[in-house]
């Protein structure tokens, strides 16, 4: 490969491209932290260099689209290749229609949209993707591609009927089998229908799964008992895809730092905007004021978490996406996780959802209402149960002289403001006995003080201490 790399990529990157960068259909299946998004934009960089593309759609879930425009793109791709990128909004304002307009400008330039999955289940998404890629000689890539696995999906549907229009398909995810190898249909149709040598979900199925009917209601259904010829499938994947763990990677660095981005819900926007303005909020009749800055700061930061705590001491749950982005986070790990959070709310809610999504026993709570006789034993199960994935915890309580070496992977579902928390939560899997590269993730409300807060506490400062009075208020 005659391309000179901007950033300079590790052996399993440099593999990755080396199988797939002449092909027309590929899937990254590399676990979170790897790197996949360099590698396909190294591909897309080649492609183009070779003139084989001048356009390119990439596909990500709200939490990381905004990540590729930001971040990934101005680091890794070529300096050589001049490109119009545009990220895609839902409300198009004069300035988001001229931004837009230049994606159809002639010219030798690669032309990049970036949209959010979701946008592909409505007509005005549809619509101005299936222009630009007809005005285009095109690559579409899925990030995290399991958002494409209900092949009932509206989603689903329509980026399936998008990719006729696009010679070079690529797929990323770090978890292509979430809850069963079914999972692996749709993804792997979006990039040919005959891949796996079936054309219809439903002779896939029969193939690969042991069905049975039941009766529910009066009403007959066909459902899941077991799977089988796995082995068969593991080799159908192989042409067209490289699977690679953290564990293979012998040369990543040892920490990563991540983020996933939700966006507020209208009711937590209207909150926040009133706790920021007049330092007061309401909801459902009940008030919540402040009386200095630092207590702001707190009922903001509850707020961007997804409660409401008033001034009676009560509390009410607001409509939010944390849990969503956390959920979806999950999906796209191996193995064992920690996730910490910073309030007691926080905890209770990512229990509840967490043992829904996964079963009774997928989890251990390590935070103040988890009695002292059982912490030990949440730790032991944690780390030599295979059956126990999540450690769930707050840092003030779990954050400190513990070994949690079993997960490689840690999630910041909120933080505070205590440095000091933050570097000694970081260490409960950064010990002697750590074999794997660590992966470090934080869950950030966009446009509040989340990302400031992350800011701070990743440049070494201690907000607790170090911003107050009138600093903060102009923080905040």
């Amino acid at each position: 490969m005659n391309y000179k790399f901007k950033t300079t990529p590790f052996a399993h990157q440099l593999k990755a491209l080396e199988m797939s960068w002449k092909k027309e259909n590929f899937a990254y299946f590399m676990e979170m932290g790897t790197g996949k998004s360099k590698v396909l934009i190294d591909n897309i960089s080649m492609l183009y260099d070779n003139g084989k593309i001048n356009g390119v759609l990439i596909v990500a879930p709200k939490g990381v689209y905004k990540n590729w425009h930001d971040s990934e793109i101005p680091t890794h791709m070529a300096d050589h290749v001049e490109k119009k990128m545009v990220l895609w909004q839902a409300l198009i304002n004069e300035k988001q229609k001229k931004k837009l307009s230049t994606l159809f400008e002639s010219g030798e330039d690669l032309h990049i949209l970036i949209m959010n999955v979701e946008a592909f289940s409505t007509k005005k998404g549809m619509d101005f993707a299936e222009r630009f890629l007809a005005c285009h000689k095109c690559m579409i890539a899925i990030d995290e591609s399991t958002t494409i696995k209900n092949p009932g999906a509206k989603r689903t549907k329509n980026i399936l009927a998008l990719s006729r229009y696009a010679k070079y398909k690529r797929i990323l995810t770090g978890s292509p089998v979430t809850k069963s190898p079914l999972d692996l249909y749709t993804q792997c149709e979006f990039l040919d229908p005959w891949l796996l040598g079936h054309n219809s979900y439903y002779t896939f199925r029969t193939r690969y799964a042991n069905m049975r009917l039941a009766n529910f209601n009066g009403r007959s259904v066909q459902i899941v008992t077991g799977y089988k010829n796995l082995s068969e499938l593991s080799e159908k994947l192989k042409p067209f895809s490289y699977r690679v763990l953290k564990d293979d990677c012998l040369d990543l660095p040892p920490k990563t730092f991540m983020k996933r981005i939700v966006q507020l819900t209208p009711d937590q926007r209207k909150i926040y905007q009133q706790m920021k303005q007049m330092a007061l909020a309401e909801m459902n009749g009940k008030m919540t004021t402040t009386a200095t800055v630092l207590t702001q700061l707190m009922r903001l930061h509850q707020i961007t978490c997804g409660h409401f705590k008033a001034d009676d001491g009560t509390v009410q749950e607001i409509e939010n996406n944390r849990i969503k982005e956390l959920l979806e986070v999950l999906e796209e790990i191996e193995g064992k996780t920690i996730i910490w959070a910073h309030y007691q709310n926080d905890i209770k809610s990512i229990i509840k959802a967490v043992v829904k999504e996964y079963g009774v026993g997928c989890c251990v709570d390590y935070y103040g209402l988890t009695p002292q006789n059982e912490r030990q034993k949440n730790i032991n199960k944690f780390q030599n149960n295979s059956k126990v994935r999540f450690f769930i915890g707050t840092p003030a309580t779990g954050g400190y002289g513990i070994t949690l070496t079993g997960a490689s992977t840690m999630i910041y579902y909120s933080n505070g403001y205590d440095l000091e928390k933050r570097k000694q939560s970081e260490a409960r899997i950064d010990r002697i006995s750590q074999k794997k590269p660590m992966t470090y993730i934080d869950i950030l409300a966009e446009d509040t003080i989340d990302e400031k807060i992350v800011k701070c506490l990743r440049k070494k400062v201690n907000i607790a201490t170090e911003i107050m009075g009138e600093e903060l208020k102009a923080w905040i």
